[in-house]
């Protein structure tokens, strides 16, 4: 009994070193646990969101420049059940409200042609890579028609170059299911 009295101790010592340390933010999940997370990581991903929504708004500025209509997209494809319906709002805790716009992809877009209008999806990922997941919704939206193509818009070689990769060009072999 006293060694495991001896690991608690050590165990709550070690939260409480957390806790007094400015290296470390403490807070209390849904169940009532302590959890310790880098100042530093916290900040590294407020960052990155910051930098993710910056280059989002240039792909969006990029394509109206190329005489795209854009919008936000805002569906989401439920993938167990295989429907297409509305993206469920995220929370935001610092600013006390609900977020829309977290559909995917990120952007639809219509461009008038003389067979009548291409409708494309745009998805920006900085680095240019999907998940699986995302990959399967594109994949999804391929087969059902909803866009005739899906764009991936990523941060090209020089500063402030944006290049766009064709989801089935890049993915076609994998997840052609058409």
């Amino acid at each position: 009994m006293k060694k495991i009295d001896k690991e608690k101790k050590e165990r709550v010592m070690n939260y409480v070193e957390k806790v007094n340390s400015n290296e470390y933010e403490t807070s209390l999940d849904k169940g009532g646990n302590l959890i310790n997370k880098k100042k530093s990581n916290i900040k590294r991903g407020a960052n990155a969101r910051a930098a993710g929504s910056r280059f989002e708004l240039k792909v969006r500025k990029d394509l109206e420049s190329q005489k795209w209509i854009v919008d936000k997209w805002t569906n989401n494809v439920d993938l167990k059940e295989n429907i297409l319906g509305p993206a469920k709002r995220k929370y935001n805790p610092f600013k006390k409200v609900l977020v829309i716009g977290t559909g995917f992809p990120d952007f639809i877009c219509f461009k008038f042609t003389k067979k009548g209008y291409d409708v494309i999806g745009v998805e920006s990922k900085m680095n240019g890579l999907l998940s699986k997941e995302e990959k399967e919704k594109c994949s999804w939206y391929l087969q059902n028609n909803i866009f005739s193509q899906i764009l991936i818009a990523q941060k090209g070689d020089k500063r402030g170059e944006i290049e766009y990769d064709d989801f089935f060009e890049k993915y076609g072999k994998k997840y052609n299911k058409i």
